[in-house]
């Protein structure tokens, strides 16, 4: 695992901030898992959430474990690997799959349309994965009483079918009990997003057809690096993602177009963002973007030289190292990385809002099959999207938060008999990061993209807990083909809006600028609001 650092001015940041790590002993205290390196008041949660720290060798426990459970899975005939579980829960298994190119379908959404198609994979052969830390999350215990139903209705016991991962003592671990389901009990001293390499990351990846001990490999063989004071690629790493953010360089865009690991940007962000997006400080990480080269961006490239650093390393080694990296930034920062205060107000409110659903707005205005609802003085959508770029300040951001189908919502409606040229032209006009792009174009700011829910779990502590210079455009569509919620009194896509609602109304208590757009026809309002996209 390396670390190289290739620009002069993040150099300088790191330099400037590594003598007092060296003299704090910082990582010595780290690797030795003293929870004072954060402060009083961070004391007593990360003494409940260094864990990580040894996963390399503690999850190796659960090898035998999580092989019995393969052999159950395959002697079953499950090749369909279904995990349902939000941000760290899931982001991880993901990336890991992705990178070794096994199939396996996350569900970390609510989104009706997205689950009807994971239902109609093949319940015949699909193994269920239920990850959720505190065994509680709404839109995962949504996730199991669907695919109960489900599976019941096929004449299938789901007892045959699912499995629970979640910590001890949790709600989930009781059901699972009570319904026979097979069962993992993860680390509880490991918080979400730091447990890539624990039973979270390595139970559906291990089941998706993914050898996980190589992935503990990897990590144990950086692990003893992290304990010293020179060639510790973590500390190194941590240095200058600190540093540079203490000089003003707190956007972190994250290049892995060379890189044979898929994914991992995703999971950066969840990691940083939420550790880091507190106080009203923070780091910003920006997925899929081209640097604008403006002195607030720090480009860190994933075995790539496009970059200011380059990290080079296989992937059980890059997950321990950026956490072990995000762990040193939040000590420079002065902020706790192991908590999430600002998740929860956006929590509250939807749960309100499930109770008591908001009476109907009338919106600012309409164009074509998009309602805007927001205070604005545009009245149309090329107008309105110029009015957010300008509003962006110096030193801020756009987030575009799209509660739509991840999978499918930008796909591109192609005629029946279009040749390939045709057809070409149609996949590239039409997709989220294209969206993203067409914005980018616009301004020398970043522009985020995030999809609803998920990153309520990741990148939602940063906008509504990091510096107040985002603004906000989120995107909600009309629900043709809703998926009720057996033994809740509501619909998947009751829980969307209001998940979607709830954080608006968390950013305007914050005094954040936010947009909604409600497409009314999804295909054609995703359309054409990409024309407008091109237009603004």
């Amino acid at each position: 695992m390396e670390v190289t650092i290739r620009e002069e001015g993040a150099a300088f940041a790191a330099s400037s901030v590594a003598g007092r790590l060296l003299d704090d002993g910082v990582p010595q205290r780290l690797a030795a898992g003293d929870p004072a390196l954060w402060g009083e008041e961070a004391t007593a949660e990360a003494a409940a959430r260094l864990g990580w720290l040894t996963l390399p060798l503690t999850s190796r426990e659960l090898l035998p474990e999580i092989g019995k459970l393969v052999e159950w899975a395959r002697a079953q005939g499950l090749t369909n690997v279904v995990l349902a579980g939000m941000g760290g829960s899931s982001l991880a298994a993901e990336v890991i799959c992705d990178t070794y190119d096994v199939p396996l379908t996350v569900l970390d959404t609510t989104d009706a349309h997205q689950v009807r198609r994971a239902l109609a994979e093949g319940l015949d052969t699909t193994v269920l994965v239920v990850a959720s830390k505190s065994g509680a999350t709404v839109e995962t215990d949504s996730h199991l009483r669907i695919f109960e139903a489900a599976f019941r209705a096929a004449g299938i016991d789901p007892g045959d079918r699912i499995v629970a991962v979640t910590d001890p003592d949790s709600p989930l671990e009781q059901a699972a009990i009570d319904a026979g389901y097979q069962l993992v009990l993860a680390r509880p001293d490991v918080g979400g997003r730091y447990s890539a390499l624990s039973a979270f990351g390595l139970v559906p990846s291990a089941l998706a057809g993914v050898e996980i001990e190589k992935l503990l490999e990897q990590a144990g063989e950086v692990a003893p690096l992290l304990a010293l004071p020179e060639g510790n690629p973590g500390l190194e790493l941590g240095a200058v993602l600190g540093g540079a953010a203490l000089n003003g360089r707190d956007k972190l865009i994250l290049e892995d177009q060379l890189s044979e690991i898929n994914g991992l940007p995703d999971w950066i962000e969840q990691l940083v963002a939420e550790s880091l997006g507190k106080d009203g400080r923070g780091v910003l990480p920006v997925v899929g973007a081209d640097p604008n080269g403006v002195s607030d961006e720090l480009v860190v490239g994933i075995g790539s030289d496009n970059g200011d650093v380059r990290v080079d390393g296989r992937l059980g080694a890059q997950f321990l190292v950026w956490e072990y990296a995000t762990a040193v930034a939040g000590r420079l920062l002065e902020v706790n990385p192991f908590d999430q205060p600002d998740v929860a107000g956006a929590k509250r409110n939807t749960a309100a809002l499930l109770e008591a659903p908001a009476p109907a707005q009338s919106p600012a205005f309409t164009d074509g099959p998009v309602e805007v609802y927001g205070q604005t003085s545009a009245r149309d959508l090329p107008g309105l999207l110029n009015e957010l770029l300008n509003a962006v300040p110096g030193d801020g951001y756009l987030a575009v938060l799209a509660y739509l189908d991840r999978l499918a919502a930008f796909d591109a409606p192609v005629r029946e008999g279009a040749d390939f040229e045709e057809m070409t032209d149609a996949w590239m006009a039409a997709d989220a990061a294209t969206l993203r792009a067409l914005l980018a174009l616009r301004t020398d700011r970043p522009v985020t993209f995030g999809w609803g829910p998920r990153y309520l779990h990741s990148t939602g502590q940063y906008h509504k807990g990091g510096p107040d210079n985002g603004v906000f455009l989120q995107i909600t569509g009309v629900v043709t083909d809703d998926v009720p919620v057996p033994g809740r009194p509501f619909t998947l896509g009751a829980l969307q809006h209001a998940q979607a609602l709830g954080d608006l109304e968390a950013l305007a208590g914050l005094g954040r600028p936010a947009v909604r757009l409600h497409l009314t026809d999804r295909v054609t309002g995703v359309a054409h609001l990409l024309a407008a996209a091109q237009e603004a």
